[in-house]
């Protein structure tokens, strides 16, 4: 199990936070991993950027993820961190 920090502070929120919360329920949903990954939020991470959001997977905290990338994210990052989750 995975544990997924999406930033909602007021910086990422305007950034588009709620948006990147819907995509990540959809995929988990999608791809039935509804028991493999905790989504929640955070208040700032302190990775502030001047694009898009920061998500901390694990232990690793990656900035500037938007919308547009989250497809990209999600297939780079997210699955391979399920996946290594699952072995250990």
């Amino acid at each position: 199990m995975i544990f997924v920090k999406i930033c909602v502070g007021s910086s990422c929120y305007i950034k588009g936070s709620s948006r990147i919360v819907e995509l990540f329920n959809e995929k988990i949903k999608d791809n039935h991993l509804e028991d493999e990954i905790v989504l929640t939020g955070a208040f700032c991470s302190g990775r502030c950027n001047r694009i898009g959001v920061t998500i901390t997977v694990g232990d690793d905290v990656y900035s500037g993820i938007t919308p547009e990338g989250f497809g990209e994210f999600w297939k780079k990052t997210v699955l391979p961190a399920v996946e290594k989750a699952k072995e250990a």
